[in-house]
């Protein structure tokens, strides 16, 4: 739950230091194998929309982690130690040795489990938010093996730039893909939230084949996400949005994000965007919507 009183609060003097934790959408996700560790062997392309999140937060003496939680989903979480935040930051503190402490507040601006990488994009955030609130030097490979432990998106969270993802999510290459960086993406979750766990349980196990993410017409021909089905068996109406939005005008590609609910689409301009949101707010005004772009590295 939210807390009222932290050092955020206490002294207006004091400027605090912000990361933007950026919304995380699969182009596509390919499901290869279910592994001997219990994880699933993937292959994805992740980009980031420009928005998402925000946290901000000061440095403090005592050694506490102080969380509050605030926006439009902040009640959907609580702010004690099995949040995210907190334990990216304890994880950090830990591995550092680091006496300090921090007072953190999370503006919740994304649905929760929602295929998005809300959870996953908070604890990347928390960790570049306090690498630079205690000033301090961390190998990258070490950031990336503490993120991993957090969760399998956390890593490629951490940097937040188009790239494959593969194995769990700790191989990671930077990807860029000619035409896609900068499009204008919708955002839309039918006010559903559904398990991961339980999707990728529903999983059939068919191995459809590698991803091809070598141009924008490949992804959008060829991609696919191996969610989606077992997704709709959990939440039909997915089927909904994605229907929706691929009847729009201008719009290149329609698909799920992640295990689902929310979905995506892509157009050629910001107008074919704004349009396909009113399309969207008239025909359900309770789906949430967020109208982006995908973020340039």
């Amino acid at each position: 739950m939210p807390h009222p009183d932290t050092a955020l609060d206490a002294d207006a003097s004091i400027k605090p230091a912000t990361e933007i934790a950026y919304a995380k959408v699969n182009v596509a996700l390919h499901v290869r194998a279910r592994r001997g560790d219990g994880y699933h062997a993937l292959e994805s392309l992740f980009v980031f929309a420009e928005d998402g999140d925000e946290l901000s937060g000061i440095a403090t003496d005592d050694g506490a982690i102080d969380l509050m939680i605030d926006g439009p989903f902040g009640g959907a979480l609580d702010a004690g130690a099995d949040n995210l935040v907190v334990r990216a930051a304890r994880a950090l503190q830990s591995f550092l040795g680091e006496q300090r402490g921090a007072a953190i507040r999370l503006t919740k601006n994304l649905p929760v489990a929602s295929g998005i990488g809300g959870g996953s994009a908070d604890a990347a955030a928390t960790l570049r938010l306090l690498v630079r609130l205690w000033d301090v030097r961390i190998d990258p490979a070490e950031l990336a093996g503490l993120a991993l432990d957090l969760g399998s998106d956390v890593p490629a969270c951490v940097a937040s730039v188009t790239q494959m993802v593969k194995g769990r999510g700790e191989q990671l290459t930077r990807h860029a893909v000619g035409g896609l960086e900068g499009l204008p993406m919708l955002l839309v979750n039918p006010d559903v939230g559904v398990s991961t766990a339980q999707v990728f349980a529903g999983w059939d196990r068919v191995d459809r084949g590698t991803l091809d993410a070598d141009s924008l017409d490949a992804l959008c021909a060829d991609g696919r996400n191996d969610l989606e089905a077992p997704a709709l068996a959990v939440a039909p109406v997915i089927g909904d949005v994605l229907a929706l939005l691929a009847a729009q005008g201008d719009v290149l590609l329609a698909r799920m994000s992640g295990s689902g609910a929310t979905c995506f689409a892509l157009f050629r301009s910001d107008v074919a965007m704004a349009m396909a949101a009113r399309a969207v707010a008239d025909a359900h005004g309770d789906w949430w919507t967020m109208e982006t772009r995908i973020k340039c590295a």
